[in-house]
Formats: structure tokens, C-alpha cells, sequence
């Protein structure tokens, strides 16, 4: 694709800024399965924000640093990252990366990151080492987006903490069902113990394909149990989603015109409209 900014191309001035008071806004988006598409929606929410002229910040707390790939940043080039803030106490400013999407900040993940689990057992407070991060940080943000490892240990906890709400991806297959009862739980845990008034910000349906009978049971099951929560927006089975990654591009730059590039065009929307909604 031409490099052209997202926010000029056709389809996207449904979602016009607005100007919202306040500070910005915290979403740990998190799935303690693997596989699920919590990274490629941790990627390309994030773009999808900032075409639109949010300040957003993907903040990459998965060891495994595809979200910082996925965006074009060699993470193995950072000497800060989010290993750093997390356990050295290091300033998210410092560890700031600009990314070429306008309006797109990262702080990208180290290989460090994978110890840290370890590391974190051993540090007073520990739970609370992220929401002291961003309490410290005094730059204007209006969202930070956090890809979360597939896994229910300290450091999605810490993530859980700091956020304001929780996004969940639910791959449309059964057995992606049956971790997010669990995954509810732990959100109510935290928000009980560490974080009141931290819920479920919405749930998104990812890997759809309306030629599955499987697809739309789950959907359905989801929709009937979860209500309003889950988004209408669902993300389509897309191999244009898959290939940009490997092109260190959002789908929105790789291919905007593909059905999972105006997927999360649309996604952004409903969460734009949801969270400054729930602001007004």
C-alpha cells in the first residue's frame, strides 16, 4: 500500500475527533489464550485510533514483542522498553517509541520481559508497579492500548491494575468459550481486591466466518450471554490481516481496503462511542 495516512482514506470519517476531557483512558486488552487475535486487535485498534487524531500509546507487555513487530519496531533496538518501567522503575517517557502511523506512540518489549514473572514475586507491591508508572507519566495521551501475554500471571495483572476496562478477543471457536468465564473472574478478583470499578470494557469477536456454522453458534451463545458487552463489530478471517505482520505494518497501512482493515474501523468506532459515551 502507498504510504498514505488511514485517517484520509474512504470509510473513515465516520469516526471524526472529538475532544474529550480528562485523562486518558487505560484498556488492557487481554485473553488468557493464546492464539485468539489479541495482538492483531491490540495492533490495529491502536491505528485505528490514532488515523482518527486520538493519542494513543500501545504499550507491548507480552514477552513475545510481536506487537512492537507488528508495528515496524525492531524491539532487540530499544534500551528501554517496558521491561524497564515495569521493573527498574524506568519513566514510560523515556521508553516512548514513535511508530509511522501519526498520533501512534509504542513502548516495545524486550526479551527481558520474559523473566520478569520471576522478577516481580520478589518486588514490593508488586501488582501495583504499571498503575505507578502511568500515575508518574505527565504527557497527554487520550488511550493506552496494553497487548497483554496469553496468561493470567503478574504481568497481565499488573495490566489489569493500572486499566480502566478490559477488552477481551474471543476467537469464534468452542473452545475459545471456555477460558473466559475464568478470565471474568479474574477481572472481578482484581476489581475487588486492587482496582475498583475495573470491568469488562467489551468483548470482540475475532477469526469470523459467516460460512461456519461454528462461527455463528458461538456468536451466538456470546451474544446471548454477554448482552450489550460484546461489540457488533465482528473481525473476519482475513488474509490480509495475517500478512501484515510479517511486513512490520497495522493492516490499516498494509491493505486498507480489505474486510479486516474496515473491521477495526469499525471496532474503533464502537469504542470510541462506548468509552467517551460512558465519560458524557
Amino acid at each position: 500500500m502507498d504510504n498514505e495516512n488511514p485517517s484520509e482514506q474512504a470509510g473513515v470519517a465516520e469516526l471524526a475527533p472529538t475532544q474529550r476531557s480528562g485523562g486518558g483512558r487505560i484498556l488492557a486488552i487481554a485473553n488468557q489464550k493464546g492464539g485468539v487475535g489479541k495482538t492483531t486487535t491490540a495492533i490495529n485498534l491502536s491505528t485505528a485510533l490514532a488515523a482518527v487524531g486520538r493519542r494513543v500509546i500501545l504499550f507491548d507487555l507480552d514477552p513475545q514483542g510481536n506487537a512492537s513487530t507488528g508495528v515496524g519496531v525492531d524491539r532487540n533496538a530499544a534500551e528501554i522498553g517496558s521491561y524497564e518501567v515495569l521493573i527498574d522503575g524506568a519513566s514510560i517517557k523515556d521508553a516512548i517509541v514513535e511508530t509511522e502511523v501519526p498520533n501512534l506512540s509504542l513502548v516495545p518489549a524486550s526479551i527481558d520481559l520474559s523473566g520478569a514473572e520471576l522478577e516481580l514475586v520478589e518486588i514490593e507491591q508488586r501488582e501495583f508497579r504499571l498503575r505507578k508508572a502511568f500515575e508518574e507519566f505527565s504527557d497527554k495521551y487520550d488511550y493506552v492500548l496494553i497487548d497483554c501475554p496469553p496468561a493470567l500471571g503478574l504481568l497481565t495483572l499488573n495490566a489489569l491494575v493500572a486499566s480502566d476496562g478490559v477488552l477481551v478477543p474471543l476467537q469464534c471457536e468452542y473452545l475459545a468459550l471456555e477460558g473466559l468465564s475464568q478470565l471474568v473472574r479474574t477481572v472481578e478478583r482484581v476489581g475487588e481486591a486492587f482496582n475498583p470499578g475495573l470491568g469488562i470494557q467489551g468483548i470482540v469477536l475475532t477469526m469470523y466466518d459467516a460460512r461456519n456454522n461454528l462461527s455463528n453458534l458461538v456468536a451466538d451463545d456470546v451474544r446471548s450471554y454477554f448482552g450489550d458487552v460484546v461489540y457488533s463489530t465482528q473481525i473476519p478471517r482475513n488474509v490480509r490481516v495475517s500478512e501484515a505482520p510479517s511486513h512490520g505494518k497495522p493492516v490499516l497501512l498494509y491493505d486498507f481496503q480489505c474486510s479486516g482493515a474496515q473491521a477495526y474501523v469499525h471496532l474503533a468506532g464502537e469504542v470510541l462511542r462506548r468509552e467517551e459515551g460512558a465519560l458524557s
